[in-house]
């Protein structure tokens, strides 16, 4: 179960707007002290203004209490602008704190999450906590600055009445104590729940998940397992408002009753001929009375809400203390794009997903002279991929070190390394977009020249050109209104565009017919010619001018060398070529 967070912390969020915050208080004290003025006024009207014919007083007095409700009302209008404007600025500054998080979380984290999950915390989660953020801590400072005010003044009045009217709170304060508590741990299953639906919508409703649902015949299941998700959350939602309702319902009732309760005890006193107070004191305590019942029942309400909250913040929190695993280095050692001749090391590295897991890597010792080609092939799960990443820093290594031009990746900073390493990989991503800005994504500033130039290099060109809005064609979700080769081909022009100095080509012609496939690859032959180029591939065919070959099996070298070369001494790689070949012959 998520812990609740210090208040402390939740205290710090609003520091940056200590300002407004400050003026928000000034307007909830005055609006308390203004109005304090109406019951003492109410008392005067009955011992003095009415008994003794003073309609000039009278007046005076009526004007004054309107004065004082029209006073408030100003008051209280420019405390929900500014509450307001403060609130929202908080929940703008959490969601952008989570996203920023999460966009240095590393590849293994995103591997074990959901992405409704992601999506529920950044939605539901500080959505949740908008009214808390907003209105509750304006709320809890006008109510509690009314409350104190009114039993300042009650006292004034006549204490012991007051004593009599307050000897129920402490019993109040313990009962919404409970309450509180019992609603915040409702509010963490809740939001689990929330969490469940969120992610079983982005999985099931995507295209691939609608293609999947439809395919496999599952979406009658997918519909039922949804149904119980909700149903599940209906249940949690009647908990969380029905949790200590009667018991709240008690205290209003208690403290509604007391105005009467007053009047009881001050007829008795009348009526054995003691009375405590005047008429006009009586009536302008219960008045009283009245005005503290409605902040005080509201004071007990916000702290309930304000522990239901602190789940909320609780998840919030868990996430901005995520340790990113890749960090940016404190003192980066410069890597301007246009200095890096591209010579990559791999010096002696392994690699585990985490601590204690096997290796994935084991003493991988490679060097990439500037401007050649290395291909990585092997077996699926012998590592090729992982160690394409560990040159873009995706990973960072567990031994050893990946240098380019002889430093460190973990000493180089982000922008420099994203700007000298680019990376196709085997599943393109396109985004929700045009054509044209999904290839701006790789340079936002790219020419229209630059768009088409790329393109053509990635011979995709003249397929959009032949689309009815050209490069202002919606891709759609994922890219789905294109095939899998014309993706490929968007996402290697997207590369093309970005123009790095190092290339890592993650089985980028894996998706290719034969024909498109030998296109783009004399278009990455023409991009790769100096630069340097790391090609991860099962199809064997496109790797084979590769200056260097090196063949992996469970995450070690076991073979390098040229294609003819490793074709000669006739171990691993040539049983891959055999095989790789055999269902070419059996086609033909």
């Amino acid at each position: 179960m998520t812990e609740s967070p210090q208040p402390r912390r939740i205290l710090r969020l609003f520091r940056p707007y200590r300002g407004r915050l400050s003026l928000v208080a000034a307007l909830v004290g005055l609006s308390s002290i203004a109005a304090l003025a109406s019951p003492f006024m109410v008392r005067a009207i009955f011992d003095d203004a009415l008994p003794h014919g003073r309609t000039g007083l009278l007046t005076l007095l009526a004007a004054g209490m309107i004065a004082v409700v029209a006073l408030n009302s100003v008051f209280g209008v420019l405390q929900t602008y500014i509450s307001t404007a403060v609130g929202q600025d908080v929940m703008h500054d959490l969601r952008s704190a989570v996203y920023a998080r999460l966009q240095s979380m590393p590849l293994s984290f995103f591997t074990t999450t959901r992405t409704g999950e992601v999506q529920s915390r950044i939605a539901n989660d500080i959505g949740g906590m908008q009214s808390t953020v907003t209105s509750t801590a304006t709320s809890l400072v006008s109510n509690l600055t009314s409350v104190v005010a009114a039993v300042i003044a009650m006292f004034a009045l006549d204490w012991r009445l007051t004593l009599v009217s307050l000897i129920m709170l402490p019993l109040f304060v313990w009962i919404s104590r409970r309450v509180g508590d019992e609603r915040r741990r409702i509010t963490v299953q809740r939001q689990h729940k929330l969490a469940g639906m969120s992610a079983i919508v982005e999985e099931s409703l995507s295209v691939s998940g609608i293609l999947l649902g439809r395919t496999m015949g599952r979406a009658p299941a997918l519909i039922d397992e949804f149904a119980r998700e909700s149903r599940g959350l209906v249940d949690l939602e009647i908990r969380s408002n029905m949790a200590g309702r009667w018991r709240q319902s008690t205290i209003q009732i208690v403290m509604a009753a007391m105005p009467a309760v007053i009047y009881w005890v001050a007829g008795l006193t009348v009526a054995v001929g003691h009375p405590l107070v005047t008429i006009g004191t009586l009536v302008a305590f219960t008045t009283l009375q009245t005005s503290l019942l409605r902040p005080a029942v509201m004071l007990l309400s916000t702290g309930v809400d304000m522990q239901s909250s602190m789940a909320l913040f609780g998840r919030i929190f868990e996430y901005l203390d995520l340790r990113p695993d890749i960090e940016e280095p404190d003192h980066p050692v410069p890597l301007p794009v246009a200095a890096v001749d591209g010579a990559v090391r791999f010096d002696h590295v392994g690699f585990a997903y985490a601590p204690g897991e096997r290796d994935v890597l084991r003493d991988i010792d490679i060097t990439v002279p500037a401007g050649t080609s290395l291909a990585i092939v092997g077996e699926t799960g012998s590592g090729k991929t992982t160690l394409g990443y560990l040159v873009a820093r995706l990973y960072d290594t567990t031994s050893g070190r990946v240098t380019i031009d002889g430093i460190d990746v973990r000493d180089v900073s982000f922008a420099d390394l994203s700007a000298a390493v680019g990376v196709v990989s085997q599943e393109t991503y396109l985004f929700h977009s045009s054509v044209a800005d999904n290839l701006r994504f790789a340079k936002p500033d790219a020419t229209e020249e630059e768009l088409h130039a790329a393109a053509r290099a990635a011979r995709i060109h003249d397929h959009i050109m032949s689309l009815p809005a050209g490069y202002d064609t919606l891709v759609g979700e994922r890219g789905y209104r294109f095939s899998g080769g014309e993706k490929q081909r968007l996402a290697v022009a997207r590369a093309i565009l970005r123009n790095p100095p190092i290339m890592v080509l993650d089985e980028a012609t894996s998706a290719l017919d034969t024909r498109t496939e030998r296109e783009v690859q004399d278009a990455l032959d023409a991009l790769s010619a100096g630069r340097t180029t790391i090609t991860i591939a099962h199809r064997l065919s496109t790797i084979r001018a590769a200056d260097q070959i090196v063949v992996l099996d469970s995450g070690r070298i076991v073979e390098r060398g040229t294609h003819r070369e490793l074709l000669a001494a006739d171990g691993y790689y040539a049983g891959l070529i055999a095989r790789d070949e055999a269902p070419a012959e059996m086609a033909s």
